[in-house]
């Protein structure tokens, strides 16, 4: 009967209606109608032509299909072969002004391999160097296990920020990223406590790049002056022989122990010769080269725009695959050493399980970290409804990567005659300053870092002074105060506690309890609770989420 009564002559097809064709929101080209304010009563001395002959044509010719008809009656609504392709779309503004739609047109979009693999280049970071050292700290068995799961609830975690702003009904939420979800949920404290949380990661990870930048100008410092010198520092480090040597930079008396919370880096002096000769004296990799990285570093940062340093991003790509390459061929050369012992503490193993695997989750909770800027990331992908799937294949990799590393770092590592404890939280560290394909690898990271510092600390001033200043550069003085102090949170730690691990897996640990764990399970709760579809398996599991979070950084001060 419903049949019988619609007109025989009806534009709308069946399963469309009239309030879908003319939705501004819909994603369909052809229901965009070219709007038009006649200028005719606009008074202006100004000669210029404000629309050009070509669109006032084109409105007309739209415009008189307009006329045929009534606003109630869609069928001699203007034919698609009239309607403008997305290029050629104009809005007329009541001055008269024919602006061009520039929207978010497809071709100005990524395809998936190219956000698969930004997500990627955006993941890997320093936290790769200390991956083997995060397994060794939890035991070979369960560091692989644990790198699995924590892969896994990252993704998840990381999956619910996606699509938080997606919840949030009668808002606007386009131009949105996590911190602006949080202050709509949480209002200022979600605002303030998103932002000292993302502060945690971003000047977390440039004190282990100012520790790291430390090590790697030390060390290529070292093998310039050894090449030049013919000095031969074989007999000085404690290691294996051979081409490929692996050292042990601090050897553990006791295999079972765990040193690297120790006095072990509050008095090193950081060279590996102490001969008393000038070089020594002004080339020390924790009494000076920290400060000689200041004359460089601090102008750097104090540059009003990043742009430049952005150009040098590609740097990191090189880097890791050079690393992946380097890990491959050492691995090759040197062989597998594994014997697994359970529980039981050997003379050069260490147990498949350990308690110290908070150290692991700590530094994944970093390493996986990319929670704060996922939104923006997928904004750039071709096909919005592949999101989930791109971004699950980018964790893979990331998690494919990680565990590449560690496992062959690890499995390599020769013990006998080394303990496996030996392996550093920058396993670069194990292998001799005169291996030239260390040198190149530590050669190409330092440059790198170099480029990318003052991006990080680009980061940090736009979140910190548009925040409390309302201004991202509000006066030199401002930004140089604020540049001295991460500064010297570098410095310090490079001087007295250079132990990257460690500084890794209290910063991860810290930004992931809240943009990680119980930031997302909140919002995740709450908009389900609003929707009136809140479960309690949902809110256990979330939860149980937010326990976790606060269980793993309560765990770092304990180890």
């Amino acid at each position: 009967m419903e049949d019988d009564c619609r007109p025989l002559l009806s534009s709308e097809q069946p399963g469309e209606s009239y309030s879908h064709r003319g939705s501004t929101d819909s994603l369909d080209v052809k229901t965009k109608r070219p709007f038009h304010v006649e200028p005719r009563n606009i008074v202006d001395d100004d000669p210029q032509e404000r629309v050009s002959a070509e669109a006032a044509i084109l409105n007309s010719r739209v415009h008189y299909y307009g006329r045929l008809t009534g606003s109630s009656d869609r069928l001699l609504s203007p034919p698609n072969h009239v309607i403008p392709r997305p290029e050629e779309i104009y809005i007329y503004s009541p001055l008269g002004t024919a602006f061009k739609v520039t929207g978010s047109s497809s071709s100005s979009k990524n395809p998936s391999i190219i956000t698969i693999f930004a997500i990627w280049n955006t993941m890997m970071g320093t936290s790769i160097l200390s991956i083997p050292w995060g397994i060794k700290q939890a035991g070979f068995t369960l560091g692989i296990l644990i790198l699995i799961f924590t892969g896994l609830l990252m993704l998840y975690c990381c999956y619910v920020v996606l699509k938080s702003p997606k919840a949030i009904p009668y808002v606007d939420t386009s131009d949105w990223e996590f911190p602006d979800v949080c202050r709509y949920y949480f209002g200022n404290f979600g605002k303030w406590s998103s932002l000292v949380f993302s502060m945690v990661s971003l000047i977390g990870a440039m004190v282990v790049y100012w520790v790291l930048m430390s090590n790697f100008l030390y060390n290529t410092g070292q093998f310039i002056y050894n090449y030049a010198h013919n000095v031969n520092m074989s007999d000085s480090e404690f290691g294996t022989n051979g081409s490929d040597k692996v050292i042990c930079p601090f050897p553990n008396t006791d295999p079972g122990g765990n040193y690297t919370i120790s006095t072990l880096y509050l008095g090193i002096s950081g060279n590996d010769t102490s001969d008393g000769s000038s070089f020594e004296h002004w080339w020390s990799k924790t009494k000076t080269i920290p400060f000689y990285l200041i004359i460089l570093l601090l102008p750097l940062l104090s540059f009003r725009s990043a742009s430049f340093f952005a150009r040098f991003t590609f740097l990191g790509t090189i880097s890791v695959v050079y690393l992946i390459a380097l890990v491959t061929v050492k691995a090759v050369r040197l062989g597998f050493h594994l014997e697994f012992h359970w529980f039981d503490t050997s003379q050069f193993y260490v147990p498949e399980f350990r308690l110290l695997f908070p150290q692991l989750t700590g530094v994944l909770t970093l390493a996986f970290f990319i929670h704060n800027c996922i939104i923006t990331l997928m904004k750039s992908n071709k096909h919005q409804e592949n999101n989930v799937r791109d971004l699950s294949v980018a964790y893979l990799l990331v998690g494919l990567t990680y565990l590449y590393v560690g496992v062959l770092i690890f499995a390599a590592f020769p013990s006998p005659p080394l303990f496996k404890d030996c392996i550093e939280p920058n396993f670069l560290d194990n292998f001799s300053s005169s291996d030239v394909m260390v040198f190149v690898a530590r050669t190409c990271l330092l440059f790198q870092m170099i480029t990318v510092y003052p991006l990080l600390g680009y980061l940090v001033r736009v979140q910190m002074m548009g925040q409390i200043f309302g201004n991202h550069y509000p006066s030199f003085f401002h930004v140089l105060v604020l540049n001295i102090l991460i500064v010297g949170a570098g410095v310090l730690m490079a001087m007295f506690y250079p132990n990257i691990g460690s500084i890794i897996r209290f910063s991860g640990a810290t930004c992931g309890l809240a943009l990680v764990f119980v930031f997302p399970a909140l919002v995740h709760m709450i908009s389900l609770r609003r929707l009136g579809m809140l479960r309690w398996p949902s809110a256990l599991f979330h939860s149980f989420l937010i326990l976790l979070g606060v269980a793993n950084l309560l765990a770092q001060f304990f180890m």
